[in-house]
């Protein structure tokens, strides 16, 4: 596994990959997309996800509706805790990675 201060990039594309997503990097985050699907993806390390920035705002991005935060395991509870309270206008999930595994762990349909 990776260190957590690193943002778990390849994994995030690797699932989305497994799910039948084309990926591309978009700026520092990736987009994935199938049939009429767009998610904006983004990979947060240990300490982004327990204090993310610009997490309710798309930066002005409103083609994104659907958002997902990919994070490790053990930070995925706080960035939950945080994107609850901000209650975005978009749909979002968070997935949590550990080791080779991965799991969604919320997601919220707005």
């Amino acid at each position: 596994m990776a260190p957590v201060t690193m943002p778990p990039v390849e994994e995030a594309r690797e699932i989305f990959r497994g799910l039948g997503y084309s990926v591309e990097a978009d700026g520092g985050d990736l987009r994935a997309e199938r049939k009429w699907r767009t998610v904006h993806v983004t990979a947060l390390d240990a300490d982004e996800a327990s204090s993310p920035r610009n997490l309710r705002a798309d930066g002005g991005r409103t083609e994104y509706r659907l958002r997902c935060f990919v994070t490790w395991m053990t930070a995925a509870g706080d960035l939950r805790d945080r994107l609850s309270r901000l209650d975005p206008e978009y749909e979002w999930a968070i997935i949590g990675v550990e080791d080779d595994d991965y799991e969604v762990v919320d997601s919220v349909v707005a």
